[in-house]
């Protein structure tokens, strides 16, 4: 389907990328294509360099042995995509981008955000990731062979207008992600989310158009959700594959953080090359 307006509305790299699939009897060439289109969707059209490529998944996908499904889940789940986007990130940001990377949509409201919020909390990267690819929605919408596409400006069945003005604030910017991100690390829909507002729509080529901020805090859904008590709750963690330096080996080690840390020793347990292995309440 064309975009109507794409180029108006700096859509114009979107705008053919809904045919991509993959066939049994498809050439190398076919093959290669479709894992560059993978890399496009769920690395946010961030630059990929040589030594960064997911080798092994690549030929396992070009022999038959992952779908494009479950070549889209070995990419989300990697060490890489965790360094671009999960790694000093802001949580809500890293769901936005989530939601845009595999569902090829925004976030339909604070109440969908909450339930992805406390599921990374309470049970890590993998689950959150997995919720998407696994979600009833995706296997709708792109099945195990299409590669997942942007498709919230199509107004589809059930998905509120205040979508369309989200989705094109997480696509504006050099990379549409992380790097290149006017924002930076920061959530871009806050408070409109939290509110179920829409934001203005305007061409990027607009005289002072471009990214328009929300001026929200960070902590608004949180904090208006679950509550000030939550922060207390203590939970356990336990990761696995960290560098023991001194000792010269992989180690495993148990800590115990409250709610409002837990998304930040995740993420020191990652920059150590580790991995949580479960998270579970105490009190």
């Amino acid at each position: 389907m064309t975009l109507v307006n794409a180029a108006y509305l700096g859509l114009d790299r979107y705008a053919s990328n809904q045919n991509n699939e993959n066939w049994a009897a498809g050439s190398d060439q076919e093959k290669t294509a479709l894992i560059n289109a993978v890399y496009r969707q769920v690395l946010g059209y961030q630059y990929l360099m040589a030594n960064e490529r997911l080798t092994g998944a690549e030929s396992l996908f070009r022999n038959g042995y992952l779908s494009v499904r479950e070549f889209v889940r070995t990419v989300a789940k990697s060490g890489l995509y965790r360094e671009k986007f999960f790694n000093n990130t802001n949580p809500y940001h890293f769901i936005e981008l989530n939601f845009k990377h595999l569902l090829g949509r925004a976030p339909e409201g604070k109440a969908e955000m909450l339930h992805h919020f406390s599921l990374l909390q309470e049970h890590g990267v993998e689950a959150e990731i997995d919720s998407y690819i696994d979600s009833e929605e995706y296997q709708n919408r792109f099945g195990e062979e299409q590669v997942p596409f942007l498709h919230g400006w199509d107004y589809s069945a059930g998905q509120v207008g205040r979508q369309f003005s989200w989705l094109l604030q997480l696509t504006r910017g050099v990379a549409a992600s992380v790097k290149g991100d006017l924002t930076g690390n920061s959530s871009r829909l806050g408070k409109a989310l939290h509110q179920d507002r829409a934001l203005p729509v305007v061409s990027p080529n607009a005289k002072g158009a471009g990214y328009q901020p929300t001026g929200a805090a960070n902590e608004s859904i949180t904090q208006s959700a679950r509550g000030i008590g939550e922060k207390s709750r203590v939970y356990r963690v336990e990761a696995t594959g960290l560098t023991n330096y001194r000792l010269h080996k992989r180690s495993s080690i148990v800590r115990f953080v409250t709610f409002d840390k837990l998304l930040e020793a995740q993420q020191a347990i990652h920059r150590q090359g580790g991995r949580v292995a479960s998270v579970s309440p105490v009190n």
